[in-house]
């Protein structure tokens, strides 16, 4: 593939410096065209071809079902967001009295509140620091599964840390969790788009995953993945025509679940959404994940020895092989990353504020150009408010 190819897929304004795809990504061109177009049939056709659109809707659940490697498409759920998606599996498990679950300290907040809402039912949870005692025998996957007791029922983690870009071994929890008969949750909102992620081979029970981050999609719109074995004990939190399994049968008082992942989708689907999502993966899958992954890696590698060479500055990341992934977080020793951050916005360079660092979060199609031209905002900044403080 050349370069141009991938520098064709987006039309951003050239005069930014956009880092920012772990928060919200830009839309590619032909998804935004794919909107475009859908927007101009509804206003001049209305609902006339809403037969197409339903294949298109099939369509994205094959394709994402390509993406995550998922056994059916049937085990794919449209869903508003991770959040919702969480909270299916959150209220929709059998809870006893003393149940506890596993998760990370640093975990987002999507990944933190539906577990704590559980306390009502009696469920613990066990709260694990990832990088407490690290050392070449004890890793952060280590740190989790040492937590894990008989009272344990599932362990529920983040593929990748938002803050620090931290990538998780999965399969090495996943198989733990297999042998040990314990239910494995991944919010993969960090993976999906930007990494491989293979629901089978990590053996995962459920995954999740937003599509405004990496899957370059509006927002409104996510994946859940429910493995099929499991879709009967979960039992649905929401309730309408279109999560029975006879859902155009409008005249009937008597219902039954719908077998497929659809029992988790309540109500009249995200048409503009599902048109979008689905352009998208598309264009994920014609340019090969792996080629995707390679060229997000190749990327975080270039901004690390960038940052590397400006005085005072501390990587946050895991820059490892197997750990580096889309996000690079790094601060500096003296000024806070606050007034860093700050000002990296007002010079158009797009990027996030975590856990008291700078977040950058390339792509596979940023260019070189657009992170030398951070970097070199990023120092003079650096060298404008190393001169204040020492005046002060």
């Amino acid at each position: 593939m050349q370069a141009t190819d991938i520098s064709a897929d987006f039309s951003l304004n050239n005069k930014l410096f956009y880092l920012n795809h772990a928060a919200v990504s830009p839309w590619p061109v032909c998804t935004a065209e794919t909107i475009k177009n859908f927007a101009d049939e509804n206003s001049n056709e209305g609902a006339t071809q809403y037969l197409k659109w339903m294949e298109i809707e099939q369509q994205l659940r094959q394709n994402i079902q390509t993406l995550i490697n998922a056994p059916s498409s049937d085990d794919i759920a449209l869903v508003k967001n991770t959040s919702e998606a969480l909270s299916f599996v959150a209220y929709g498990l059998d809870w006893n009295a003393g149940d506890n679950i596993v998760i990370a300290k640093q975990e987002f907040p999507s990944n933190r509140i539906v577990w704590q809402s559980l306390a009502t039912q009696g469920v613990e949870i066990i709260w694990v620091d990832l990088y407490q005692n690290l050392s070449e025998h004890n890793s952060p996957e280590d740190n989790l599964l040492a937590a894990i007791n008989n009272k344990t029922r599932l362990l529920s983690v983040s593929s990748v840390q938002y803050a620090d870009g931290y990538r998780m071994d999965l399969k090495k929890l996943g198989d733990y969790c297999q042998k040990n008969k314990i239910l494995y949750c991944v919010d993969a909102i960090q993976s999906i788009g930007a990494l491989k992620f293979d629901v089978q081979e990590i053996n995962a029970d459920f995954a999740m995953a937003d599509g405004h981050k990496w899957l370059m999609s509006p927002e409104g719109l996510g994946l859940f993945y429910c493995k099929k074995e499991l879709r009967k004990k979960l039992r649905p939190s929401q309730f309408g025509w279109r999560m029975v399994e006879n859902q155009f049968d409008f005249d009937s008082l008597s219902w039954s679940e719908a077998q497929s992942a659809r029992k988790f989708e309540c109500g009249s689907p995200n048409m503009l959404g599902i048109h979008a999502l689905n352009r998208s993966i598309k264009l994920i899958l014609e340019r090969n994940i792996e080629l995707i992954e390679r060229l997000l890696v190749k990327n975080s590698n270039y901004l690390v020895k960038k940052l590397e060479t400006i005085p005072e500055t501390v990587i946050r990341s895991d820059i490892s092989t197997n750990r580096i992934s889309g996000i690079v977080s790094f601060r500096h020793k003296t000024i806070p990353s606050e007034v860093l951050y700050n000002e990296l916005m007002a010079q158009r360079v797009i990027c996030a504020f975590r856990h008291g660092n700078i977040r950058f979060s390339p792509h596979y199609y940023t260019s070189t150009a657009v992170m030398d031209g951070a970097i070199e905002i990023l120092r003079k900044i650096i060298k404008i408010s190393s001169g204040i403080n020492q005046e002060n």
